[in-house]
């Protein structure tokens, strides 16, 4: 595949490594300010910033050309590129996060809410913590969390550094050096506690599924998500 890399940053770079590694060429490299023409790639990676990644999707699907996303901070547009991916019948998958075990991780988060809605003895909270320089908070992968537990569970909404409540999830971001993602999820009574964690290691994981959900998603049509790529429906 030729690949347009949307954002050349830590994440880029990674995902440049295992694209070439599989067999696949860089062809655009951007950052956001550089002139391309999007119509040379096959397919598109987005990990720009949110400022940048409505563009950066709107103009892949405007020309045909397939794009997966792993930017945050952006989905208050998300219906607009999905309409706008329909309507051009192009290609578009966007996760928070494209790591394989996480998105598994997902699956387990979704089943355990399932199983602990009748328990209301059990508080839930989830606690996230990035790298210093991750730009957005909650994390896309906690808010992931949040929304899975909400499907399958009494609970309306999520909340970021607040304190447990009927109707809410608390989700508390701490921001520390050198620490990829750890994500846990936690049930809370007055007798025991039950966790779910995912512990990212480094951001090779992150990468390799961006590149395996880019070469799913070639030569199909319609708006996609980790499930699909893995099968997990």
């Amino acid at each position: 595949m030729k690949i347009a890399l949307l954002g050349y940053g830590r994440m880029g770079k990674e995902i440049e490594k295992i694209a070439l590694q599989r067999g696949h060429e860089i062809i655009i490299k951007t950052s956001g300010k550089e002139v391309y023409d999007i119509t040379k790639a096959d397919i598109a990676i987005d990990f720009s910033i949110p400022t940048s990644a409505f563009n950066n999707i709107s103009n892949c699907i405007n020309n045909q050309i397939p794009v997966i996303s792993g930017t945050t901070g952006w989905l208050d547009k998300y219906d607009a590129i999905t309409e706008l991916c329909n309507d051009k019948k192009g290609a578009f998958i966007y996760a928070s996060n494209f790591s394989l075990g996480v998105n598994v991780f997902f699956e387990l988060n979704k089943q355990l809410a399932k199983m602990m809605n009748a328990l209301s003895e059990y508080d839930i909270a989830i606690e996230e913590i990035h790298h210093t320089k991750k730009l957005d908070a909650p994390s896309g992968t906690a808010i992931t969390l949040a929304e899975g537990i909400i499907d399958h569970s009494t609970k309306n909404e999520w909340e970021l550094d607040k304190t447990t409540s009927d109707n809410n999830i608390p989700i508390t971001a701490i921001r520390t050096p050198d620490v990829p993602g750890t994500h846990t999820v936690t049930y809370q009574s007055a007798v025991d506690t039950i966790n779910i964690k995912h512990t990212a290691h480094n951001r090779h994981g992150f990468a390799l599924g961006a590149v395996v959900a880019a070469e799913w998603l070639v030569n199909k049509t319609g708006v996609y998500t980790m499930r699909d790529v893995l099968n997990l429906g």
